[in-house]
């Protein structure tokens, strides 16, 4: 976790005697990626560095640009260097097949991305509603999870968390079985990227659409995550915090059902219910 974590000298303050200590504190990483379509740059975003090739593919099926493997045709890291000439890790690129259409000058990302928001740098509002090629039947009634599976994923998700247990400073974003089976688990500043990471893993191993899969996450349910889900074909988004009312409009819209506070005895499902028996 080399890359990962950083540590960092804190004084620990005690509120009741006034009592402060000075002592080291361990730090997830929070990096810059840039992104780019051949040469050209098409967006930065603010990322915990690891998993970088899955995060891109993610964030590209996330834009809409891909949606299956042969469209991608390499991910590579670009040169460059820190103060001390080490190699950063911070550019990547990507290959797109010749006839994968490339985005409007209009859909490129002119700001870099926050960790705390995936779609801040969106030129327009029209370029957020995206359309998914793995479109997902909203009119429901067959059971995908029982209420007692989904209600134990936050807790299976937060005993993976190996860089939160010596940080506590980033998100999760976890693909499971019906069963409840942890299929796939990342980590992020970002909760978008952690979503964007486990999605481009699915898209690299040939897994999209992600049909019989339930995304469980750690922090809220935004528009943003809700749009991932759609997007790559997962019909349930569950979330420990409280969704958008954008988010429960385009889960709606969308044909995701959308779970929100579960917290192990009870849940909201805010949309399509029936998939949860």
């Amino acid at each position: 976790m080399g890359r990962l974590i950083r540590r960092v000298k804190a004084t620990k303050v005690s509120v009741a005697d006034n009592r402060r200590i000075v002592r080291e504190e361990s730090l997830a990483v929070e990096e810059p990626l840039e992104i780019r379509l051949g040469h050209e740059s098409f967006s930065v975003t603010m990322r915990t560095p690891g998993d970088d090739f899955d995060l891109v593919a993610g964030f590209l099926v996330s834009e809409g640009l891909i949606y299956e493997p042969e469209q991608l045709i390499s991910l590579r890291f670009c040169a460059g260097e820190d103060e001390n000439g080490q190699q950063t890790f911070n550019v990547v690129e990507a290959q797109l097949r010749p006839d994968v259409a490339m985005p409007l000058p209009s859909a490129q990302r002119h700001i870099t991305t926050s960790s705390a928001c995936g779609i801040c740098g969106t030129a327009s509002i029209e370029a957020v509603h995206k359309s998914t090629h793995f479109k997902l039947t909203s009119d429901v009634d067959e059971v995908l999870i029982s209420a007692s599976v989904l209600a134990g994923l936050p807790e299976v998700l937060r005993g993976e968390q190996k860089l939160f247990e010596k940080t506590g400073g980033v998100h999760a974003a976890g693909l499971f079985a019906p069963d409840g089976e942890l299929l796939s688990l990342r980590e992020d500043v970002g909760r978008h990227n952690a979503v964007d990471k486990v999605v481009g893993a699915a898209f690299r191993e040939k897994q999209l659409p992600l049909r019989n899969t339930i995304l469980q996450v750690s922090g809220r349910a935004s528009f943003e995550l809700v749009q991932k889900a759609a997007m790559a074909g997962v019909p349930v988004l569950a979330a420990v915090s409280a969704p958008s009312s954008l988010a429960v409009e385009l889960a709606h819209n969308s044909g995701v059902t959308l779970v929100g506070f579960s917290r192990g005895a009870t849940m909201n499902i805010y949309t399509h219910p029936g998939r949860v028996g």
